[in-house]
């Protein structure tokens, strides 16, 4: 047996460092029979599981009193099949290694999210999504699943096998059983050409429609307390590669974006009267530029200065008119806002608990120092985003419950109801999803 059982775990804290958690053990299982034995001796003592990966939620979604599994021995591909265009990788492979490994071999996902530190199972679990027009998040590019339920038993799914159980597993928040492996549909790799550049946000928020419909991947970044914008649309490319060079690249991603960043929003905090100003020549700094390389290069990007996070996701059609009312909400507070908003798009998908779920989407972002108060600036910006039915990100901060679920997620109680079958006891229940699911 290689599972490490450490019987004093001490505390485990979220990357943000706003979620703590005092397990009574902590099991690294080495094998999805190890796992499965875990579950089982947790039932024997009447403890509560919950598998945890690196800690990139808001939210308290894998914290637990009771066992606490770290999968970071379940990683690695398991297999490719090149002809169904899908591998199969183990729940605990941090998605930076599932890049590198598949690009390694000639392929690629269809979309990602703007970081990958997470692991494979973490981040889709809780939603995590990049921006695009024809494709959504890495959820949605989930083909089979492996979940060991409450009583320890495995349970593979697809569209053909357990599909109910496919449904709503593919982003279960941990409530339906732990994931060992996932299938992900994957393609040759190909080349992005990504072009950012600045743009006022009366002509993003005028055009939005042409940019989101001419563009396979558009997102883009407004800094409150000013009327800047950065933009940034990705097009698959015939190439020739044109990679960022190594300069340019530390400049505007470790200079700008995470040194200079860091030490503003220190400034920001230790001085909220100087964040306008801050915030002026931050949206100014970044200049336009173009570059052509495989796509994790391009969709993804370094965050090292530290932050809290809330995001919604609105019916797209109503992005512009929410966008309006939380900048014009800025406007007339006394708010110090030292983070852009991040915007971006999924199309509507087939998960039961997906934020796209049934609707084309949009996605806002907003963000505060770690460290600064941001109670109040969320608070606010979740008023406006609840009266357009927004869904919160699973793994980030926000204050709904199941009575607000059941409300704007038309299928919220297929899944309790999964729930009710798949965990009867509440093995992987914690009081986040207590709150989100209804007990």
């Amino acid at each position: 047996m290689s599972t490490t059982v450490s019987g004093k775990s001490g505390t485990w804290r979220n990357w943000a460092g706003n979620v703590t958690a005092r397990p009574v053990r902590e099991v690294t299982p080495a094998s999805v029979e190890e796992l499965s034995a875990a579950v089982r001796k947790a039932a024997d003592d009447g403890l509560k599981v919950k598998a945890v990966g690196t800690g990139h939620s808001f939210t308290a979604a894998a914290a637990t009193d009771g066992v606490l599994i770290r999968p970071q021995l379940l990683t690695g591909i398991r297999g490719i099949d090149r002809e169904a265009g899908t591998v199969t990788v183990e729940a605990g492979t941090p998605l930076k290694r599932l890049n590198v490994a598949l690009a390694r071999e000639g392929l690629s996902l269809t979309n990602m999210g703007d970081i990958m530190e997470q692991t494979v199972s973490g981040a889709t679990s809780t939603g995590t999504h990049g921006t695009g027009r024809d494709s959504a998040s890495i959820a949605a590019q989930i083909k089979g699943l492996e979940l060991v339920t409450a009583d320890g038993s495995v349970l593979v799914c697809s569209e053909k096998e357990n599909p109910d159980v496919f449904a709503a597993a593919r982003i279960g928040i941990g409530a339906l059983g732990i994931v060992t492996a996932i299938t992900f549909s994957v393609e040759p790799v190909f080349l992005l050409t990504a072009r950012e550049e600045p743009m006022t946000f009366d002509q993003v928020t005028a055009d939005f429609d042409e940019l989101f419909t001419e563009n396979e991947h558009f997102e883009f970044y407004w800094f409150p307390h000013t009327g800047n914008c950065n933009t940034k649309r990705n097009n698959r490319s015939a190439g020739p590669e044109k990679p960022v060079g190594p300069v340019g690249g530390w400049i505007e991603d470790e200079f700008l974006s995470n040194g200079v960043f860091q030490v503003a929003n220190l400034l920001g905090r230790a001085v909220p009267a100087t964040i306008p100003t801050i915030a002026k020549i931050s949206s100014r700094a970044l200049s336009a530029r173009t570059y052509t390389d495989i796509p994790y290069k391009v969709f993804t990007s370094p965050r090292r200065v530290r932050f809290v996070e809330m995001e919604y996701a609105v019916p797209r059609e109503a992005l512009v008119e929410t966008l309006r009312e939380l900048k014009s909400m800025v406007d007339r507070s006394s708010l110090r806002v030292s983070f852009p908003v991040e915007v971006r798009t999924a199309p509507a998908d087939d998960i039961t608990l997906s934020t796209a779920s049934g609707r084309d989407t949009a996605y806002i972002a907003v963000h505060m120092f770690k460290g600064t108060p941001y109670q109040a600036y969320f608070t606010a910006a979740e008023r406006i985003f609840t009266a357009h039915e927004g869904r919160p990100h699973w793994g980030k901060v926000h204050t709904r419950d199941a009575e607000y679920f059941a409300e704007v997620y038309p299928r919220f109680g297929e899944f309790t109801a999964l729930r009710d079958r798949l965990d009867p006891d509440r093995r992987f229940g914690n009081d986040y999803l207590r709150r989100v699911l209804g007990s």
